[in-house]
């Protein structure tokens, strides 16, 4: 197929993602995504948390790696590095994360699970086909630097974005470490207002290390598809987080108001 084709066929699939993101953004501000904290019988039958948070990030884990496998320049060295980076990401969500999770009760709808399943594949299309396939196919360059060339390493956007990736990726972990750790025991299915690190900031610091993670993605691969996929995460999470903030306020108004707890970025929302 014509490589142009291609380009302008990928283009409009990356508008239709920004076009969906921005409904999903003003929906979640009406409709709780019913998981977790705010689990709801009207997304559909549960099934178990850990089993749930499997089935849900793992296609990504596997469906970036088989894009990578198709591609011609599966062994270009930055792409690959690409690659890696993204990967430790959904490694972690998919192979560690669910099973360190407690509470052997909680349980996670299956309407919620398999949005989760959708939008995890439409987003290795979108990476996975960028990074190994459009950036050649449009011969992408920035700053002169293009995938194939391993200046790319020593680039300003390179550098900043993985430190920024690297900082979410922290607070991501040590956030979901306090998270887990409030539970006494797997029987224990009360909920808590996380305190220590950044959540004496904002009632969400994993959603914060999440969005920082995928912004730093966004700027070390200088993509279009990462910044739509930081967009997809902005509009998911930040909701989610206000919806969990006013939760948090209602079971725990004293050491909100205390605390001057903010939603998910400190000292602004």
């Amino acid at each position: 197929m014509n490589p142009t084709v291609l380009t302008d066929a990928f283009h409009i699939y990356l508008w239709i993602m920004i076009g969906i993101a921005a409904i999903v953004f003003i929906a979640l501000y009406f409709v709780d995504a019913g998981y977790g904290m705010l689990i709801s019988k009207k997304w559909g039958k549960s099934i178990n948390n850990k089993l749930a948070w499997f089935l849900m990030e793992f296609p990504i884990f596997i469906a970036m790696i088989v894009i990578w496998l198709l591609s011609p320049h599966r062994f270009d060295v930055v792409p690959l590095v690409f690659l890696i980076i993204f990967e430790i990401h959904y490694f972690q969500r998919s192979i560690i994360f669910p099973w360190l999770l407690k509470g052997n009760k909680s349980k996670m709808p299956i309407g919620i699970m398999f949005m989760g399943i959708t939008f995890n594949i439409l987003n290795a299309m979108m990476q996975g086909y960028w990074i190994f396939f459009e950036s050649y196919n449009c011969n992408f360059q920035f700053n002169g630097l293009s995938y194939s060339d391993t200046s790319w390493f020593w680039s300003p956007q390179f550098i900043l974005g993985t430190i920024i990736f690297l900082l979410g990726f922290y607070t991501n972990l040590r956030s979901d470490y306090i998270i887990r750790h409030l539970r006494k025991s797997d029987d224990d299915t009360k909920h808590y207002l996380p305190s220590g690190f950044m959540f004496e900031y904002v009632t969400s610091a994993n959603y914060l290390g999440e969005l920082l993670e995928w912004l730093g993605f966004a700027i070390l691969t200088w993509s279009i598809s990462g910044l739509v996929f930081f967009i997809w995460t902005f509009a998911n999470l930040v909701p989610r987080a206000n919806a969990l903030y006013n939760r948090y306020k209602i079971d725990f108004p004293e050491e909100v108001k205390r605390k001057h707890l903010k939603r998910v970025f400190p000292f602004i929302y």
